[in-house]
């Protein structure tokens, strides 16, 4: 009799290993597919697609909790962790890649500074379906309880179904408000840019440093962006694809540039 061969699940995040967001999509993963953890050792939030080419990477196997899943504990970014899962620790590609569930939103052009959502598009890039979710939400004790139907539901079809190719998903689930959400909507990603303001202080060598923060400017009057989506109670999904070349550019500046 032929052993039937469970969906293998590469899971990953940036807020890292021990964060709630990944403890609670290990179990919902667990319930899928054999589950393997290859995840930062420490936060990595806004490292983007950064990869460690100037110092060595450590991964260790970790216990963190009870449950079938092998983990990794990973010196690097969340891209890192994609790399080493896929060409050292895993005996066999991922059928799936998962990425959080991050603290915080990652809609707009959050997605470009998302760590999250570089181990997704990592993922993508290596020719793997793969899925970052987020949750608006920071608090360490954030809500989850309406958001792994919907976690377990998305990550379902898309092992069965699978992607486009080139194509991830930046899922991002509403914080909760004691009720569940109106749905899911395929979306576009919001037109918008951050603000940026910087405190400015003196050390004690009298060396200035800054803190950096921002406000977010939306700069989209569409009601079917994911800005729009999310605060009208619905999860948002955008495809997101890591070929940047503006097609829609080629041919007009091809008649400045070519000769």
């Amino acid at each position: 009799m032929t052993k039937l061969v469970k969906p293998l699940i590469l899971v990953t995040n940036d807020d890292g290993i021990t964060s709630p967001g990944i403890r609670m999509l290990i179990k919902e993963m667990n319930i899928l597919g054999d589950v393997v953890v290859v995840a930062p050792n420490s936060p990595q939030s806004g490292k983007s697609h950064a990869i460690s080419i100037s110092e060595s990477l450590r991964c260790d196997p970790v216990d963190i909790d009870s449950g079938p899943q092998r983990e990794y504990s990973c010196s690097g970014t969340p891209a890192d962790c994609i790399k080493l899962g896929i060409h050292e620790i895993l005996d066999r590609r991922p059928d799936i890649i998962v990425s959080g569930v991050n603290h915080g939103s990652n809609a707009s052009v959050n997605v470009i500074y998302s760590g999250t959502m570089a181990a997704a598009i990592e993922g993508a890039m290596q020719g793997i379906p793969s899925i970052g979710f987020s949750i608006l939400d920071y608090d360490w004790n954030a809500d989850f309880s309406f958001a792994k139907k919907y976690v377990s539901e998305i990550t379902s079809k898309v092992i069965h179904q699978g992607l486009p190719n080139g194509v991830c998903l930046n899922v991002n689930i509403p914080k909760a408000k004691n009720k569940d959400y109106k749905g899911v909507r395929v979306c576009h990603q919001t037109v918008g840019k951050w603000e940026e303001d910087f405190e400015k202080r003196k050390d004690p060598f009298d060396k200035n440093y800054y803190w950096m923060s921002g406000e977010f400017k939306n700069q989209d009057d569409s009601k079917s962006c994911d800005i729009r989506t999310l605060e009208n109670d619905f999860i948002s999904i955008v495809p997101i694809q890591f070929d940047l070349t503006s097609h829609d550019s080629i041919e007009t500046l091809g008649e400045y540039f070519n000769k």
